[in-house]
């Protein structure tokens, strides 16, 4: 089996604001292996690289666009045109309390009225990983998500094949070793089976989350629902606590993934986040990495993750 990868999770997001192209220069100069991407469509079908759905908890598109919510409240990116996403600023993830205090989810890192940073799309964060892979003579991977694409299907739009002829038009659609493709929804992922050779990965949530789709968690960390998985995915992206539980011990789900040859990418390792009862960083990366034997790990600090990995070579 290869070496575990470092996955920077939504960039260097432990240092920078999330998905940000500062955020993902700083990743590639820590050593991730892959950089993820989450991928949201503009209102003229643009692919932007954005967590959410919504924008209002890592813009200021309530000060830009006051009046453009939908009913319920929310900035949906896809209600908005590149160059209107454009004249937005990003944050630090933020949320409003009771008061209507602006305050962020992480108030250790990178603070929340600083900097000009700007909402990229998915071409331009890959022209610019590319354009550093060439100048640092290193090759980086892209870790593209699909945010709730039966959502866009809902709203007319269809967000795989914009991924897909993106990756075309770049190069990437026949870099099985650069590129993975994830999705909370296995239906799409079913159907992107039929259309990529590139790597899928089937993430797992908590029914309670409801991620878009109807799917049962709960139903395919079973081993039926994990045999199912390796009927279409290369891997699976499993919450922490779905492969270390309380005493930080390796789950059963480790030893289905195992025994179905799946790669295990869990998500998210977060310094200033740790699980109750782990002491530090480190304890974290060793029981993930030696002891369940993970094959990657999402990190919102991969300078962390990289230092671990290469300091304890040979014995993942």
């Amino acid at each position: 089996m290869s070496d575990p990868i470092v996955i920077a999770h939504r960039g260097a997001s432990g240092y920078l604001p999330e998905h940000t192209l500062e955020s993902k220069a700083l990743a590639h100069a820590m050593g991730a292996h892959y950089i993820e991407q989450d991928v949201v469509l503009s209102r003229d079908g643009v692919l932007m690289v954005l967590h959410d759905i919504h924008l209002e908890s890592t813009t200021d598109v309530e000060q830009r666009f006051p009046g453009r919510a939908r009913d319920d409240g929310r900035f949906y990116a896809l209600d908005f045109s590149l160059q209107e996403l454009r004249t937005l600023r990003l944050h630090e993830r933020s949320y409003r309390d009771g008061k209507g205090l602006e305050l962020a989810y992480f108030p250790r890192r990178f603070p929340l009225g600083q900097g000009s940073f700007r909402l990229p799309t998915l071409q331009e964060e890959i022209e610019l990983l590319n354009g550093l892979d060439q100048s640092r003579g290193v090759k980086t991977g892209l870790y593209i998500e699909l945010k709730a694409p039966r959502w866009h299907r809902e709203q007319g739009h269809d967000l795989p094949a914009a991924v897909l002829d993106l990756l075309e038009q770049t190069g990437y659609a026949d870099r099985p070793q650069q590129v993975f493709l994830q999705c909370f929804d296995d239906l799409t992922l079913q159907a992107l089976r039929k259309k990529t050779s590139l790597p899928l990965i089937q993430l797992i949530g908590e029914n309670a989350w409801a991620e878009d789709g109807a799917v049962d968690y709960d139903a395919m960390r079973t081993p039926e629902g994990i045999r199912r998985v390796a009927q279409y995915a290369q891997g699976i992206g499993p919450w922490i606590p779905h492969v270390l539980d309380a005493q930080m011990t390796p789950t059963p789900l480790v030893a289905l993934a195992r025994e179905h040859q799946l790669l295990m990418h869990p998500y998210t390792m977060r310094a200033d986040q740790l699980p109750g009862g782990v002491p530090s960083v480190d304890a974290l990366h060793h029981a993930l990495f030696i002891e369940a034997g993970v094959d990657g790990l999402f990190s919102d600090f991969p300078d962390l993750t990289r230092r671990f990995l290469d300091a304890n070579r040979g014995r993942e």
